[in-house]
């Protein structure tokens, strides 16, 4: 029986005349079509019998932090790369230098039957990718934040960090984002 793809539930047809099958490894030592993979998927549901986090280049960042938040990472971290400002490659690139072991890669950037560029499948379920996304800038910003020079800033931020639970803020971002549906909306 095939793999699944969820949040886009069922993966697109080919389109007739875009070729057979292009296998693409997953992190788990499994091999899958990457026609599984559609714009609306977020994870995937492996024949090795456990759900892989699904991120595009096309995903904006705000699938996993509020545009507000989003916007001040973009004002505030540079970003001097191909990509031009901050977005989804440098969160997903944030997770693959905690993960290096964990995410696989893929390249489709030169396959216009695809709809993105770069596809990054992790051996992460999506809800634990998430977290690690939160954990992983609220590290970057009390980072940020201890070099700061006003002290009042600095004590606020760490009051704020100790009421904030990643946990429960993942939960209630999926469920306003309505990951269920392929149509969500920015927060």
């Amino acid at each position: 029986m095939p793999a699944k793809a969820k949040a886009g539930h069922m993966p697109e047809p080919r389109i007739p005349g875009t070729g057979g099958s292009d296998e693409v490894a997953l992190p788990c030592g499994e091999t899958v079509d990457v026609s599984e993979f559609t714009m609306g998927t977020r994870e995937f549901d492996c024949e090795c019998g456990e759900s892989h986090a699904v991120v595009m280049d096309v995903h904006p960042p705000s699938r996993f932090l509020p545009e507000s938040l989003v916007e001040v990472l973009r004002e505030t971290t540079d970003a001097d790369d191909a990509f031009g400002e901050f977005g989804t490659p440098h969160l997903v690139g944030m997770v693959m230098e905690e993960y290096p072991d964990r995410i696989e890669t893929i390249d489709r950037s030169e396959d216009g039957s695809v709809g993105f560029g770069l596809v990054w499948v992790a051996s992460l379920d999506a809800r634990r990718f998430h977290e690690v996304v939160v954990e992983l800038v609220v590290e970057m910003m009390d980072h940020a934040v201890s070099h700061a020079e006003d002290e009042a800033a600095i004590e606020e931020f760490e009051r704020q960090m100790l009421e904030f639970d990643v946990g429960e803020f993942v939960d209630e971002y999926r469920e306003s984002r309505d990951f269920e549906s392929e149509f969500d909306d920015p927060a």
